[in-house]
């Protein structure tokens, strides 16, 4: 199944598209921070991983334009624990 990540700029959200189905990340931008206030996935995504694959390429995207990460989201928080190589993006 393909997947497509893309940053929802409008909607204020990164995007896994996976077939059908969507991951999502919303955010607010501040001071060169990206605060992730909520994590969420299609039901029919629920323990296939696309939360975590989103959040891999949520990291790619911060470190790309030189942002922080701040994880409000429970979710994202244990993500980012779980991930050393994204230690040194957190704010």
């Amino acid at each position: 199944m393909s997947e497509t990540f893309s940053d929802n700029k409008d909607g204020h959200r990164f995007e896994l598209q996976v077939g059908e189905h969507l991951a999502w990340a919303d955010y607010r931008r501040r001071d060169g921070v990206l605060v992730i206030p909520h994590v969420e996935a299609d039901m029919a995504l629920r323990g296939g991983g696309a939360a975590g694959r989103l959040m891999a390429h949520v990291v790619e995207a911060a470190r790309a334009e030189g942002s922080k990460i701040r994880p409000l989201c429970g979710y994202a928080a244990a993500w980012m624990r779980r991930h050393p190589e994204a230690q040194d993006l957190l704010a």
